[in-house]
């Protein structure tokens, strides 16, 4: 064991409960600043590997730090009861003060985490514990309705399914029995009450009380500590960094890359220099140190240009451009009217139709690209494209930057009371290769409220604006821009109930395009590329692999099967051997929404001389007109004949309001 790092530790809680943590020691006497990663995804195996190339790295800069399992998850006590739930907040109060008043530590403690972490630092930062004094979240969310996994515009992602199984698998894997003599007690009793996650999630399909809580944008005056945050163009949390810039009182930088879910270092479409945008950050607010990094541009971006867009991760081409302030004036908003098949300078007239097959959206990548193997971003569009109906610029003479949120308005009828319209902004190149720039699907029964929505009424035109996702690209010159509307978007997103036919009134249809003006560049401060950082030379038991594939069944349903083995380590420190395998199914018939179905199975093994266990679970998610059905199954086995130890099975029937 490496001597700066203590694999396992004990935190207190206030009411008995102990939360278990790793920690890493910088040389010296200290005392040190202390960073805190704070997550539910097991810092004895699931987050190791990630972990020795970002924490070792910080402690050897003077930073003691700590990855932290929160309750009922690792090999934490108690229970776990829903993400960012009061529990969880609560405790990470109880662990930021228990840092700040060890003998080691300054009492200055920032917070890092990516998606989960990523979300409770902002959430902790919001609640001001004392000793909290800088941020740095990535690829998270100010708003958990607006721009989470579960919900989008008011539609249902199809990803709530898919993420809420995953962490059902997640949830039932035990405690390591060389740290916890319970382990099988407590290993049974995560199994039987471990939550229906998904379903939970499902059951506030509105803006309510539920989401407000943990929505730093309730209150951007509550965050009193600095924010660094950081997401890349692939991940769907686009649209936090510039939301904070823009936002918030307190020093807050905002900075997005060309990168996936993942850590910048870590990333396949161009690793950068992770480290040192932690290291300057944390070192300013914790340490003190007069390094200028209140003085770093409000937003840095990388400027995306057109590549052959591909599912497979591929580099992205463009480059990296800087705004001192956001927003910036030097971004300016150009209105483009719709008319059919194009755009131009006056309002449009008449109506267009828009209708189309429910499997519209096979080229829509995942939603949160980084979470497989590969074979998981968006492809050239063209094939949704002809799906959707579209509106071209003309070859452009000159090229055109965008930086910032489009806004498309729509004057519109709907012949269903339920209906949906997704806008997707491409660049289209000579060659007609289409690559998405952005895109955002609205729920129109949302048209005017995410927290009352209404049913349409068919044939009553109705208003509404769609402020697409984040974007920073630029299109050369004889390219052309495109925008998509497409009354369906699977696997990314689920679809209405029935079949529905959109008809846009143009003359109340425009597109409001965020131009960003060719000027002499400020410097962009880009990260670089990625430094050499320690990585943990586990054994390899097994290795990776994955497959995709797309058919198309006799009946004409459309089917996306993927496969995903993350391979089987042994860690070199304790000798815990984990592996993990995932399938996952999409289906549906392009002329039946409401044959949606979502299928998947995880399998989790661990083993140690003398030990073993497996965890099998299964998930499915299919619809009707009324209700969504979600069932679930679970069974762990115990030693190498897999002797059974717990089988169980759920099953949840919801109500599909105006989903």
């Amino acid at each position: 064991m490496p001597a700066a790092s203590t694999l396992h530790h004990w935190i207190p809680m206030p009411d008995g409960r102990r939360l278990a943590a790793r920690l890493w020691m910088p040389e010296g006497a200290g005392p040190f600043p202390a960073i805190l990663e704070y997550l539910p995804y097991r810092k004895r195996d699931g987050t190791a590997a990630r972990d020795e190339t970002t924490h070792r790295v910080f402690a050897a800069e003077g930073y003691a730090c700590l990855r932290v399992d929160i309750a009922g998850t690792g090999d934490s006590d108690g229970a776990f009861d829903d993400e960012y739930s009061e529990q969880e907040l609560r405790d990470g109060e109880a662990v930021l003060a228990w840092i700040a008043a060890q003998p080691w530590c300054t009492g200055q403690v920032g917070m890092i985490g990516i998606s989960w972490g990523g979300f409770n630092g902002l959430q902790l930062a919001f609640r001001q514990p004392e000793a909290l004094k800088a941020v740095v979240t990535v690829a998270s969310a100010v708003d958990r309705y607006a721009d989470d996994i579960h919900f989008m515009g008011g539609c249902l992602v199809a990803d709530n399914a898919s993420w809420g199984a995953q962490m059902f698998a997640y949830l039932t894997r035990p405690t390591d029995p060389e740290l916890r003599p319970d382990w099988r007690e407590d290993w049974i009793s995560r199994m039987e009450n471990v939550p229906f996650s998904a379903a939970d999630w499902m059951r506030h399909p509105l803006r309510d009380g539920y989401w407000k809580h943990g929505s730093v944008c309730e209150d951007w005056s509550a965050i009193k500590a600095p924010v660094l945050a950081i997401t890349g163009w692939a991940d769907p949390y686009v649209n936090t960094p510039p939301a904070l810039a823009a936002n918030l009182s307190v020093p807050a930088k905002a900075m997005t890359g060309p990168w996936e879910h993942r850590y910048a270092h870590l990333s396949k479409l161009g690793p950068a220099d992770f480290h040192s945008e932690v290291l300057g950050w944390f070192d300013r607010w914790l340490k003190q140190e007069e390094n200028g990094a209140e003085d770093l541009p409000a937003y840095r971006a990388f400027m995306q240009e057109h590549f052959n867009p591909t599912a497979q991760n591929t580099p992205r081409k463009g480059r990296w451009v800087a705004e001192a302030d956001w927003p910036s004036l030097n971004v300016s908003e150009a209105a483009w009217h719709l008319v059919p098949g194009g755009f131009a300078e006056t309002a449009g007239q008449g109506v267009l139709a828009v209708r189309s097959p429910a499997h519209t959206g096979q080229a829509s990548g995942y939603f949160c690209p980084g979470m497989r193997i590969d074979n998981e971003l968006a492809g050239d569009q063209s094939e949704d494209d002809a799906l959707s109906v579209c509106f071209d610029s003309a070859a452009l003479d000159a090229p055109l930057e965008l930086l910032g949120r489009a806004r498309l308005r729509l004057r519109f009828a709907a012949d269903k009371p339920v209906a949906q319209i997704v806008a997707r902004l491409c660049d289209v190149s000579p060659e007609g290769v289409s690559q998405r720039i952005t895109f955002r699907p609205l729920n129109l029964t949302h048209c005017t409220s995410h927290e009352t929505p209404e049913p349409l009424v068919p044939g009553q035109v109705y208003e509404a604006e769609i402020a697409l996702n984040e974007c920073a690209h630029r299109l050369r010159a004889g390219h052309r821009l495109r925008l998509a509307l497409s009354t369906s978007y699977w696997p990314m997103i689920w679809p209405a109930p029935e079949a529905a036919e959109v008809t846009l009134h143009l003359e109340g249809c425009a597109l409001y395009l965020p131009l960003r003006a060719a000027r002499a560049e400020i410097d962009p401060a880009n990260p670089g590329p990625a430094q050499d950082y320690p990585v943990l030379r586990a054994a390899e038991l097994r290795a990776p692999a994955a497959r995709s594939e797309r058919r198309v069944l006799d009946d004409s349903t459309v089917l996306l099967e993927t496969f995903d083995d993350f391979g089987e380590t042994r860690d070199p420190y304790h000798g815990l051997a984990t592996g993990s395998d995932v399938t996952m199914g999409y289906a549906i018939h392009p002329d039946d929404p409401a044959s949606a179905r979502f299928e998947t199975q995880w399998r989790f093994t661990f083993e140690r001389e003398g030990w073993q266990v497996a965890i099998d679970t299964e998930n499915t998610m299919h619809c009707d007109g009324q209700n969504f059905y979600l069932t679930r199954k679970l069974r762990a086995t115990e030693g190498a004949d897999e002797t059974e130890v717990l089988t169980k099975e759920w099953a949840e029937t919801l109500p599909r309001g105006l989903l």
